[in-house]
This record gives structure tokens, C-alpha cells and sequence, in this order.
């Protein structure tokens, strides 16, 4: 029997090719998932141990912290004092001390090279023979002067900077010029995810990043015979601080291994679950193929049983071509997937990110698991028919080369697919009440019921849906639309499961699209509504950390209208941590369209505060309400609520204070952005002012109004692409299903096709026919999987419309129409080949056929 599957496996190699294909992709994301983050892992690993190969212990300070009464302990860093002590122990062999922030080389033009939120500063740290084991120098040496710099290699190149030249550098502080001492390569993060290293002499870095003759980290090399933990335990007494860590190299090299595997984790399992769809996809392939197979074999298969096969024989013979066909997908998908990893490897270095060398990691678990998927998922696909295989009576042998479907009953089917969506829309009606991540959680899981009911109704559906488009069809495409309407119905089981496979991708694509389109619009409305500056200025890094000088030297230029900084700062009301904006109470109403519920923005110029409608109300606080409050240095104070405003998040804290007043009370309050309005408006020449006025800073960005609308917008639409990439494999066998399905039915109807050819239906029709049968199974599927996933997006945006000011569900019609086109597409395309073979059939030829 075996060697009969085997025979009947090269028997039809065009046939199974598709479950080969459908497998194959599947798999092929899997393995290559596992491959690619696997190396990932081994190499950043490596590095992290590499990094910290000489290091005995590791001590790093997390700066001040707040106390339970919000006040400010502790020492903003490890002290000179404290580097000293440590380095006096007997056992030290090396201490050195680092600090780090951010710093921005500008190009030629002035324009920043590398990527925003990985530039970085460090101090240059020469631990023996004035050298840093972190760098290795290719030119000059590292900075010793207080004007001095030095850059990384791909950063020098990129600015065409040799040894000697002036580089304008750009930290949180305005731009300064420095001699650039020499250029070094390293193997340090922010390099090689893209971006550049500038090395300062480190007093000038305490400066610029701590505080001067303080450190962020330390770290500690041992003398020999001197173990790590003997070190630790002198080490620890001297920095016994609760914001301070020390550890041995060992284990923050250990630490960091774990959080890349963690990191690495996330991404993986995201692309595991669209692979896991393309996967369940695949099914209805594969089960359809099997089907058509037996369906084809009937009589070879009767005789079988004639001639003393049994049902288990004939079963087992089913099970072994889909072993064999599984078997031969998962090795081709896991070369698939091997050279997918090196693939997404080249792509990411091609977008600048320079990942660690190292050899590609096939480990035992992806072998075994690409085996397993593919044989099990082939062999779970084919049980069914497998089993109806075993039920094909021997006296069908002496009958036709197929035996006509049986009418059976589809009440148990639609019974269970009923009950099955019932529990999954109660279950996503629960997640829309209850809202929030848990709301979101349960709505995923009713969404997974409600699609396997779906899948289940779907033969129930089929011919009433496809039944009230037959007239249409008739009236447009004449006799080749009625009959496509009657063919499509013919087989509802089979018609359903083909559909099933585009409504299962449809729906995903319609659920982001609309949630994508809707948050959009959203921001945008947002950008556009409730903002009236001409600019935004904000750190090209986003980490939000202008300096001061900012706002007041743009305030000072010529040409600038209004200026307002968005200052970020808290206060405590109570034992709770409140957030407040600190703004410029004089242009804050020209730059951003504030609404009040009660009371006047103008409070603010008073020393009272504004506050957000909905903490308001949770709050209980009216326009005249008074609270005290405990700031960061420590002092309490009085407000009085001048204002209650319409939630602005994204744009405003809840509490809204005079810039001043908060500031005061700080040191190192973070400046966010500085929104700037420019006398005439914006334009180009209106940038150009703003630019020029902070000394061309490539460091600082200054976005136009259309360029804060693309900020959030641009993220959701790269998001959405990279979604419709993911999920476009699942349609791909997706159409490989609706090949199948019409060569199946080009093959049952055989003699049928035969006798309407031979009545007058010429080529042309024939193909009219099939192609339009294509095209009304694909957009079946593709309207359940619409209707399906606005459904599901209004259920998911009803649970974040209160996290989201004006949240309004909009439904993008343009993409649904184009969602709709492409499933047409789809259904052509795929018949392609049916038609044409159907086109070509004898007619003298086909009516014989049994």
C-alpha cells in the first residue's frame, strides 16, 4: 500500500504542487522566524559577553529617585569620591567610569548623519597606555582637550571628516564646535544599530550628561588570582545605595542575554502568529486537494477494496501520500526559511542597522519543528478524506469513475456552526463592555470562534448569498453567469471551504485597515484642530529633552510671532503622582486651540491651573476648587482651578500650569517641544528662520504642521504595510485554494462541459464560465471576511474611544472597494488554468467520460 501512495504521490506532482507550495510557505516563515532570531540572539549574546569580557564587576546608578513624600534622595550619579574608594581596594586591577547622552553630527549640509534616537555621546576613558579597550583607533587618538572629540569610522566617513577638522556637534545643550582628534571603530550599540558614537573628554561629558565629577556606570577590572564575587562583596559596602546596582560582569552579561532573548521573543512570536494563520490557511488547501485526489481515484480505489483491501489499508494508503507530501514541504520550507533569515538579515543591514557578525544558527528545535509542522499539518488536512476513502463500497468499481455527492443532512453542521458564533460574539460583545487591554484580550478570543463558525456556516451561507446574485449574473453574462451561480452552489462543502480561506485574510486586512484609518484620523484631526503653530521643535532623538535656551533664544529671533515651551514636570496631590504641562500662559491661545468646559485660559497668567474634563470629573474639581500640592524640590503650594479644558492627550497633561511657576520648582524639568508661530505664516522662508535662529542645529528638527500630521500617521501606515506583507502569504494560498477548487470542478463536470459544448457553448463561454465561477466563490469569502472584520475593528475601537478624545469609527470605502477589486483579481487569476483546460476538452472525448 505504501508503494501505491508513493506511486500515486508522482502519479499527480501538479496537483500536489499547490499543498506543497501552501505548506512550504508556511513553514518557511516558521523556520525562518526561529533561524533568523536564533542568530540574532547568539550574536548580540556574544557581543554582550564580549562587551564585558574584562570587566570583574559592573556598578551603575539609575540617578535620583523620589521618596514616598516625592522628594528628591540620593546623588545624581557614582561621585569622583566614590570611584576613588573603589579604586584604592587591593583586589582592583582597573576602574573606569562612564557617562552618556545624546550628541548629533551634522554632514556638510548640516544635517544629522545616522538615525536620531541612536546617536550618542560617551567620554573617552584610557584605562592602560592611554587606551580604551572599547575602541579601536584607525586615525589619531581619543580626545584629551576640553575642544576635543572623536568619532566613530562609518560617522567620519559619512561627513567626510579627517583628523584635524572642526565638527559641529549638537547635544541637548546649542551646538559647539570641536577638533576632531581621531576616528576609531567598535562594536558598541548604537553604532551598529545605525547610528554614531561621539567620544568627549570626560569632564566636558559629566557636563554635558551628569554633573561634573559624577559617573552613570563603573566598571571594575580585577587583579589576577582575584575572583568576581570577592570583588562584588568589597565593592558593595561603597555603594550601598538603592539606586545603585552592582553586579558582576558575568551576570549583567547574563542579564542582558536574557533581555535580548525577551526583546527578541515578542518579535518572534508576532511573526510565529501571522505564520500560524498562513498555516491554517493552508488547511483548506491541502484538505481540499486530498479531496479531489480520492475523488479522482474513486474506481482505483474501489478496486483496491474489491481485490481484499480493507478500509484501514486504503485509509493508511491516503495518510502515507500526505506524509510523504508533508515530509518533502517541510524540508523545502526549511531551506525556504534558512535563506528567508539571511535574506531579512541583508534587508536590515541594507537599512543601515549593522548587526553583529556571526554564523546563521540552525538549532535542533527548528529542524524538528519545521519537520513536525509540515507532516502535521499535511497529515491533519488529509484525515478527513482519508476516512471517506475507507467508506467507498467495492461494488463502485463496477460503476462510475466517481460517485455522485450524497445528499446528507447539514443539520448537525449548522446546529454546531451556530452555537460556536453565538459564543464567540457573546464573547466579544463581554470584551466591548468590560474595554481596555482585558476588553481587547477577550474580544480576541470571541474573534477566534466567530471566524470557526463562520467556517462551519459557511456551506449554509453559500447558497443563499451566491443564490441572490444569480439573476445579476444571468442578466449581465447571459447563459456562462447562470451557470457559474449553479456551479458555485453545486458543492456548498467544498465552495465554503475555498471561501473560507480568503475570508480568514480578509478579515484580518479589513480589522487593521479600518482601526489604521480610524486612529489616523484621529491624530489628524488632532494635529488639525487643536493645533495652530506653524512648527514644532523638538530633538531630533524623540527623547523630549530640549534645553531651556531654546524657547528663549527663538523667543528672542527675529521674524518669530509667538513661542511657547511644552515642559514636562509633576506634582503630588496627596500620595499620587500627578503630570502637568508647563506652557507659556501668554501665546499658548495662538499656538494651540485649548477648549474650555468652564472658566478662561487666560487663569493661567494668574498662577492658576487648567484641568483636563475627565480628571476634573474624576477628581471632582470645578473652575475655584483648591487642592494643594507638593512639587519636585519638595514645597507645598495652593492652586486654584482657573479652567476646566477638553482632553488634549498627546498634546497636554491634565494639569496645565504657568512654565514658570513650574520650572521653579525644578532643575531639570524636561522641555518636550517648543511650538513656534512666525510672522506671515508658515512657508519655507518661516522655517528657514526658525532654523537659522537655533544656529542650524542638527540635532533639533523643526517639524511643519504637515509634518506633525505625518508623525503618528506615517507609524500607523508602515505598521498597516507591514501587516498586509505578513498577511499577504495567507492569501497566496489563498488563490492557490480557488485553483484547486475550479480544477476540481472542471473535472467532476467532465462529461457536462462535454454535452454543453456539444450543444452550442462555445470556447469563449466555457472560460466565461469558470472565470466567473472564480470570481463569485472569491468575493463570497472576501464580503464575509469585510463584514467579519469591520465588525471586529468597531469592537476593538469601542474599547479604546475613551482613551481617544472625538474617537469616531471611520470606514475606509476606498480600501474596501479596493479589497473587493482584488478579490475579483484573484478569482480570475486563479482560473487561468481551469478555464483553459476546460476550454480545451474534447467534446466527443468528454461525454464519454464515466
Amino acid at each position: 500500500m505504501f508503494r501505491t501512495a508513493l506511486r500515486n504521490v508522482l502519479a499527480h506532482k501538479a496537483r500536489l504542487l499547490m499543498t506543497v507550495l501552501a505548506v512550504t510557505l508556511g513553514v518557511a516563515f516558521v523556520s525562518g522566524t526561529l533561524v533568523f532570531t536564533d542568530t540574532l540572539k547568539k550574536s548580540l549574546s556574544g557581543q554582550s559577553a564580549k562587551d564585558y569580557a574584562g570587566v570583574a564587576v559592573s556598578v551603575t546608578s539609575y540617578g535620583q529617585g523620589l521618596n514616598d513624600q516625592g522628594e528628591k534622595e540620593g546623588e545624581p550619579g557614582l561621585s569622583q569620591a566614590t570611584f576613588d574608594k573603589v579604586k584604592a581596594l587591593p583586589g582592583v586591577a582597573s576602574v573606569s567610569g562612564r557617562v552618556t547622552g545624546f550628541a548629533g553630527v551634522g554632514d556638510e549640509n548640516g544635517k544629522l548623519i545616522g538615525s536620531g534616537w541612536s546617536n550618542q555621546g560617551a567620554n573617552f576613558t584610557p584605562v592602560k597606555d592611554g587606551k580604551d579597550p572599547r575602541y579601536t583607533f584607525v586615525q589619531g587618538a581619543g580626545p584629551a582637550q576640553a575642544d576635543e572629540i572623536a568619532l566613530d569610522k562609518a560617522t567620519a566617513d559619512a561627513g567626510k571628516y579627517q583628523v584635524g577638522d572642526k565638527v559641529r556637534v549638537a547635544t541637548n545643550a546649542p551646538v559647539k564646535e570641536y577638533s576632531l582628534a581621531g576616528v576609531f571603530t567598535t562594536e558598541d550599540g548604537a553604532v551598529q544599530a545605525g547610528g554614531s558614537l561621539v567620544l568627549f573628554e570626560t569632564k566636558v561629558a559629566q557636563q554635558l550628561y551628569l554633573k561634573p565629577g559624577y559617573f552613570k556606570e563603573m566598571s571594575v577590572g580585577a587583579k589576577d588570582g582575584v575572583s568576581a564575587d570577592k570583588l562584588l562583596a568589597d565593592i558593595k559596602p561603597l555603594v550601598d545605595d538603592k539606586h545603585t546596582e552592582a553586579q558582576t560582569g558575568a551576570a549583567l552579561a547574563a542579564k542582558q542575554a536574557k533581555d535580548i532573548e525577551e526583546g527578541l521573543g515578542q518579535m518572534g512570536t508576532m511573526l510565529l502568529v501571522f505564520a500560524g494563520i498562513a498555516l491554517f490557511v493552508g488547511i483548506f488547501l491541502i484538505y481540499n486537494t486530498f479531496t479531489m485526489l480520492v475523488t479522482q481515484r474513486t474506481k482505483e480505489l474501489a478496486l483496491l477494496r474489491a481485490v481484499g483491501a480493507n478500509r484501514g489499508q486504503v485509509m493508511r494508503s491516503v495518510l502515507a501520500e500526505a506524509l510523504v507530501v508533508g515530509a518533502v514541504s517541510a524540508v523545502v520550507g526549511l531551506i525556504s526559511g534558512i535563506g528567508l533569515a539571511v535574506g531579512i538579515r541583508s534587508v536590515i543591514g541594507s537599512l543601515g542597522a549593522k548587526l553583529p557578525g556571526g554564523d546563521i544558527v540552525i538549532a535542533p528545535a527548528t529542524i524538528i519543528a519545521a519537520l513536525v509542522i509540515g507532516i502535521l499539518v499535511t497529515t491533519i488536512a488529509a484525515v478527513l478524506p482519508a476516512w471517506r476513502t475507507g467508506r467507498i463500497a467495492p461494488v463502485a468499481a463496477m460503476g462510475s469513475a466517481h460517485l455522485p455527492s450524497t445528499a446528507k443532512s447539514l443539520v448537525v453542521r449548522n446546529v454546531l456552526g451556530s452555537v460556536i458564533s453565538v459564543l464567540g460574539l457573546g464573547l466579544v460583545m463581554l470584551g466591548v463592555s468590560k474595554g481596555g487591554d482585558a476588553g481587547r484580550m477577550i474580544i480576541g478570543s470571541g474573534a477566534f470562534f466567530m471566524l470557526i463558525g463562520m467556517i462551519v456556516l459557511l456551506p449554509l451561507l453559500s447558497k443563499p448569498v451566491i443564490g441572490a446574485v444569480r439573476p445579476l449574473l444571468q442578466k449581465v453574462f447571459g447563459v456562462p453567469g447562470k451557470l457559474a451561480a449553479q456551479n458555485a452552489v453545486r458543492n456548498p462543502r467544498r465552495t465554503a471551504v475555498t471561501a473560507a480561506s480568503l475570508a480568514i485574510g480578509l478579515t484580518m486586512v479589513t480589522t487593521l485597515s479600518v482601526l489604521g484609518v480610524t486612529v489616523g484620523t484621529v491624530v489628524d484631526r488632532m494635529s488639525t484642530e487643536k493645533l495652530k503653530a506653524d512648527y514644532k521643535v523638538s530633538m531630533a532623538d524623540g527623547t523630549g529633552h530640549l534645553d531651556k535656551s531654546v524657547a528663549e533664544t527663538l523667543a528672542k529671533a527675529p521674524g518669530i510671532k509667538a513661542v511657547s515651551p511644552q515642559t514636562a514636570g509633576y506634582f503630588m496631590i496627596g500620595d499620587k503622582f500627578r503630570s502637568v504641562s508647563g506652557v507659556n500662559p501668554a501665546t499658548i491661545g495662538q499656538l494651540l486651540n485649548i477648549e474650555t468646559v468652564s472658566g478662561s485660559v487666560d487663569s493661567l497668567g494668574k498662577g492658576e491651573v487648567l484641568v483636563a474634563e475627565k480628571t476634573a470629573k474624576s477628581e471632582k474639581l470645578a473652575v475655584g476648587s483648591t487642592f494643594t500640592v507638593k512639587y519636585e524640590d519638595g514645597k507645598q503650594g495652593a492652586l486654584k482651578v482657573g479652567a476646566v479644558y477638553k482632553d488634549m492627550e498627546g498634546l497636554l497633561s491634565p494639569y496645565v500650569l504657568d512654565d514658570k511657576a513650574l520650572t521653579q520648582h525644578s532643575d531639570e524639568s524636561a522641555v518636550s517641544e517648543v511650538y513656534v508661530n512666525v510672522e506671515g505664516g508658515a512657508s519655507k522662508a518661516g522655517q528657514q528662520k526658525v532654523v537659522d535662529a537655533l544656529g542650524k542645529n542638527p540635532a533639533i528638527n523643526v517639524a511643519t504642521r504637515q509634518d506633525m500630521r505625518d508623525e503618528m500617521g506615517g507609524m500607523i501606515n508602515t505598521m498597516l504595510n507591514v501587516m498586509y506583507g505578513l498577511l499577504g502569504m495567507a492569501l497566496i494560498i489563498s488563490v492557490l485554494g480557488v485553483v484547486n477548487t475550479l480544477a476540481m470542478s472542471v473535472f467532476e463536470r467532465t462529461q457536462e462541459i462535454g454535452m454543453l459544448r456539444a450543444i452550442g457553448l462555445d470556447r469563449s463561454r466555457v472560460k466565461n464560465m469558470i472565470r466567473l465561477e472564480a470570481v463569485v466563490i472569491s468575493l463570497f469569502g472576501a464580503a464575509l471576511g469585510i463584514v467579519i472584520g469591520v465588525f471586529l475593528a468597531w469592537a476593538v475601537g469601542t474599547t479604546m474611544a475613551k482613551s481617544m478624545p472625538d474617537y469616531e469609527l471611520i470606514l475606509p470605502w476606498d480600501r474596501i472597494g479596493i479589497f473587493l477589486l482584488l478579490a475579483g483579481v484573484v478569482g480570475v487569476l486563479a482560473a487561468m488554468w481551469p478555464a483553459r483546460s476546460a476550454a480545451r476538452l474534447n467534446m466527443l472525448t468528454a461525454i464519454k467520460t464515466e
